[in-house]
């Protein structure tokens, strides 16, 4: 499947829009912020491409002094800042945070005290392995306010992208996100997600997919289940790999490069279970 860049008029139509926007209440603007000592808005770029980002997101992003954003967050969004707003990396790679995460945290207390308006700009949505829950606990013990906007979540924005649907009537009525990286130690139970008519969606799990398939194989979840790898999902290198779950791992490895990605692995009310052996088809190229 080849997916095209997003529609000239439609840009134009948005920006248009944005020009006119005025940011909501719920959007602290720069001189309130220096009034209340500062604010932090936790705010939700969505995966891939730039014009996924919400209008109350793009308003909140217009109104910053100071944005700490992602690496995975597509750079055209910081064209939207305001002139003179200080854009900063802070991304962190797969095995490699070039800022710690306490240190993200001391730099938004700091610029908030400073009585700017700050956004801290994540991939996806805040509330969705995004480690904003840790930022707002240190940003509500410093005593600086902060709010959430939230994003497309990249399950969403992947099963969008795969022309699939997390959910469907009277096949698959739940959906558990997951993550495939955990704290040295830990290991995830995946019998509490084991039932008939669950779509698994399974972030940072590339390079943990061969535990994952033996972990959710002994929990109960059948060898037919179904699953789609969405590689840089809504980006122009989008890759979309389809197989069974018997096969994920033998799946993941067999494409260089798939971070990031998401693991749909769908268990619905009818499966054929006769159909165990993996499906290897060619990736689609977006």
């Amino acid at each position: 499947m080849i997916l095209t860049a997003p529609n000239t008029l439609l840009i134009a139509a948005f920006r248009r829009l944005e020009a006119r926007l005025r940011p909501p209440r719920s959007v602290v603007s720069r001189s309130k912020a220096r009034d209340n000592a500062g604010h932090v808005v936790l705010l939700g770029a969505g995966p891939g491409s730039a014009d996924l980002i919400t209008l109350r997101g793009l308003a909140a992003l217009q109104a910053a002094d100071v944005i700490y954003h992602d690496r995975l967050a597509d750079p055209a969004l910081l064209s939207h800042a305001r002139p003179g707003a200080l854009c900063i990396p802070v991304g962190k790679a797969p095995g490699h945070h070039s800022v710690p995460q306490d240190q993200i945290n001391a730099r938004l207390i700091a610029s908030a005290r400073l009585g700017h308006a700050v956004v801290r700009l994540k991939c996806g949505d805040p509330g969705i392995f995004g480690r904003g829950a840790e930022e707002a606990e240190a940003l509500t013990r410093a005593g600086v306010g902060w709010s959430i906007i939230p994003g497309v979540t990249a399950a969403c924005a992947a099963a969008a992208a795969a022309q699939s649907f997390l959910t469907e009537r009277g096949q698959t009525e739940r959906v558990v996100f997951a993550t495939g990286h955990r704290r040295a130690g830990e290991v995830t139970d995946w019998r509490a997600a084991a039932a008939p008519g669950t779509t698994l969606a399974c972030y940072m799990g590339v390079s943990t997919a061969a535990g994952l398939q033996a972990g959710l194989l002994e929990a109960g979840w059948p060898a037919a289940c179904l699953v789609e790898v969405v590689s840089k999902a809504q980006t122009p290198d989008q890759r979309i790999l389809r197989g069974r779950l018997v096969g994920l791992a033998q799946l993941c490895q067999s494409e260089p490069r798939l971070n990031p990605a998401i693991l749909l692995i769908r268990w619905p009310a009818t499966l054929d279970q006769s159909k165990a052996t993996p499906i290897r088809a060619a990736a689609e190229v977006a």
